[in-house]
């Protein structure tokens, strides 16, 4: 068994037991290495992100969490070439922290070839422009109030430098000629809004949840707002 395959299969091992622990030995002796190769693989899991902990206690081992994992795929070498270039795409976008991330842990069960072959496909992969835009970030609290479904509680910074405090209720992000934008229905203003994500500050999540508004997220779509930057 290759070094790819027997750490898939060590965090599927951990993924089965979860919650229990496994020891290294018992890992070793399952997938038939040394318990030193075991050590290493988690330790390689380990540093690419994956949530695997050593368990101290009297049962000792190793444990992963699931809740913070999905399932590994068995990707074929094209997929996992795919995808690794894709993710390197996401220089300079909202969500380059994660993608950065996932490329971590990607590479580190990738074989050595694959790898090198992504890495020449990927520096021929070129935008043909570049975003007009600054390059902005999603801060946390939008991530989190858009994957909850609560309301954001945010400053904004307008093109006329008037800063408000306003409650809005996130929709999703759009890309426009300025970079990206939460798109929003503002309470302020009692209709959907474009908020710059450059000019968003101090996000704070509400407890309280967002009404279904039905706007079409498609700006270009039958039936679509006209999406105003928030002023």
């Amino acid at each position: 068994m290759n070094r790819t395959d027997r750490q898939f299969a060590l965090v599927e091992e951990l993924r089965v037991a979860a919650p229990e622990p496994r020891a290294a030995r018992w890992l070793a002796d399952r997938l038939n290495v040394s318990i030193r190769t075991i050590e290493r693989d988690l330790a390689a899991l380990q540093q690419s992100g994956i949530p695997v902990y050593g368990d101290r206690g009297r049962r000792g081992g190793y444990v992963l969490d699931k809740d913070r994992t999905l399932p590994m795929l068995n990707m074929t070498t094209e997929e996992a070439m795919a995808v690794s270039v894709a993710l390197r795409e996401l220089r300079g976008e909202p969500f380059e922290t994660a993608a950065r991330s996932a490329l971590a842990k990607l590479i580190s069960v990738m074989p050595e070839g694959d790898l090198e072959r992504a890495d020449q496909l990927v520096d021929r992969v070129r935008r043909v422009s570049a975003p007009l835009g600054p390059r902005s970030t999603v801060p946390r609290p939008i991530q989190r109030a858009l994957e909850t479904g609560h309301v954001l509680h945010i400053n904004y910074r307008d093109g006329n430098d008037h800063n408000t405090r306003r409650t809005v209720e996130p929709m999703g992000l759009l890309h426009g000629p300025r970079g990206w934008y939460l798109l929003a229905w503002c309470r302020l203003r009692d209709a959907p809004r474009g908020f710059l994500l450059d000019r968003v500050h101090n996000a704070e999540v509400g407890e309280e949840s967002v009404v279904d508004r039905s706007v079409d997220l498609n700006p270009a779509g039958p039936g679509a707002p006209t999406l105003r930057v928030a002023g």
